[in-house]
């Protein structure tokens, strides 16, 4: 299936942002923010400081301001009987990778197993003389099928060069990649692994050997492919960088690599920044006319789809198959544009015919095809909902750039301004009971004030005739809608 796909990189010194273009559509983003960018698996070369054998664990220099730290379980993998003071001793030079940030007092949590990711496949280099680290290759627990574990394992073998002393882990992508792909990822962590290897001999300790990918390399090694025709970056210096990179490890994609100049911003020239708008919106305008409404909680999503304007009863059987179609298709790009994950509860308008039902759920089947999170979709339910799960990976776009508002506190609505005139008219009767004052003050947002001197001015003036005290009114314009303050004076 040949698609026109074409990578965007978008580069600012605060945030990279990727989009990926397919049929001229964006189909996935991706943002990483300078800032949130951590240092898990990362890998040093460090200096033992303090072993501690009391708490069997070591301080450990880095060179970050505070030292990090190591268990010994963190050191050998499959021996309890191991003592910390007999594999370490003060002042060592050791390799470590990060598996933890550093998070407010704690420094980070190392280990000295180290892996380096691959797009299918994980390299776990040689570790000096243990015999444990000889050649192995172990499958992806997601792999559950014991023959599919076999045949992947297989060709793995097959694979490997015969003077390959290090492991090799199967993640579940593998399954679908050809040999070729395979075999890029084996020399992409050969050649990853040979260059740590090196820069060890010429730097001193505590300094950084390897740096987890940013977020434009990452998706080189694990976006960009044969159907990918363009890759375009805004940033010179970046382009520079990335040009390095893929010379190094995928040379096939050098010539898709190009730098965009010109008026228009990258992300301008397809519309991106528009789309991100819309991605973060509850609904989603269909072609036919419908549309879909997708609520994202914190246990799950739920999409509704709905017909547009109202269709006459002749054509509605037709109308209401080809808008479920239609919006099979525009779930699938929604899920992969939002990053949605986890529990996915789909209600498409009710269809009369099983066969309609089944090409609708077939539709949807096909489109995430190209989605490269795992998903799993169930038939029709007893009630026509659709449920699926799709895997989560990163964070999605809204817990990426949006936050809770304030004034709804999340629930979605707030009390309306008549709602909140009555809540006041009912508090100042139960203070006047308990507290007697001279008078009352009410201060509350603008539109509140507005009803209490309009619509709502009669009830006011009963219950000011009825307490036999005067009600004076203020408006605060940094007030939210439900917030209001009742001054006795």
């Amino acid at each position: 299936m040949h698609m026109n796909e074409e990578i965007l990189i978008n580069i600012t010194p605060q945030e990279t942002r990727v989009a990926l273009i397919q049929q001229g559509a964006v189909q996935e983003l991706q943002i990483e923010r300078t800032r949130q960018r951590g240092i898990v698996g990362n890998i040093y070369l460090a200096k033992v400081v303090r072993v501690l054998p009391g708490m069997q664990s070591a301080f450990i220099e880095i060179g970050l301001e505070r030292t990090a730290f190591m268990h010994v379980a963190d050191i050998t993998q499959n021996n309890p009987q191991a003592q910390i003071e007999k594999l370490l001793f003060e002042g060592q030079t050791i390799l470590v990778q990060v598996l933890k940030d550093p998070l407010g007092t704690k420094g980070a949590r190392l280990t000295t197993q180290l892996s380096i990711a691959g797009r299918n496949l994980v390299y776990l280099p040689p570790a000096g003389s243990d015999p444990a680290s000889e050649k192995y290759i172990g499958v992806s627990q997601r792999i559950d099928q014991p023959e599919e574990r076999e045949a992947i394992k297989t060709r793995l073998t097959n694979l490997m060069p015969s003077d390959e002393k290090g492991g090799i882990i199967v993640r579940t992508s593998a399954q679908d990649a050809s040999d070729t792909e395979l075999q890029h990822d084996m020399q992409y962590l050969r050649t990853t692994w040979e260059n740590i290897h090196e820069s060890m001999r010429h730097n001193a300790a505590p300094s950084l050997l390897y740096q987890d990918l940013s977020l434009a390399e990452r998706v080189l090694r694990d976006v960009a492919g044969e159907e990918t025709t363009q890759i375009r970056v805004d940033s010179a210096e970046y382009f520079e960088k990335l040009k390095a990179f893929t010379n190094l490890y995928m040379p096939n994609l050098l010539g898709k690599l190009s730098l965009h100049r010109g008026e228009r911003t990258l992300f301008n020239l397809f519309d991106v920044d528009e789309e991100i708008n819309k991605a973060l919106g509850r609904r989603v305008d269909l072609k036919s006319g419908g549309y879909l409404m997708i609520d994202q909680t914190e246990s799950m999503t739920t999409i509704d789809v709905n017909t547009g304007s109202y269709v006459g009863a002749r054509n509605l059987y037709d109308t209401v198959y080809k808008t479920n179609l239609e919006a099979a298709q525009a779930i699938a790009r929604q899920l992969r544009l939002r990053n949605l994950g986890g529990i996915i509860i789909i209600d498409f308008i009710d269809m009369i015919g099983k066969d309609h039902q089944e090409s609708v759920l077939h539709e949807l089947k096909r489109n995430l095809g190209r989605d490269h999170a795992r998903t799993s979709i169930s038939d029709f339910s007893a009630l026509g909902l659709v449920e699926m799960t799709r895997k989560r990976t990163r964070e999605s776009l809204a817990h990426i750039t949006c936050e809770p508002c304030t004034s709804c506190m999340g629930k979605g609505e707030i009390k309306t301004a008549q709602t909140v005139c009555y809540e006041i008219l009912r508090e100042i009767v139960r203070e006047h009971r308990q507290f007697n004052p001279r008078e009352f003050r009410i201060v509350a947002s603008p539109d509140v004030i507005d009803l209490f001197l309009e619509e709502e001015s009669q009830f006011l003036a009963q219950l000011g005739d009825f307490i036999a005290k005067p009600i004076k009114l203020q408006a605060e314009a940094t007030f939210r809608q439900e917030q209001y303050d009742i001054v006795l004076s």
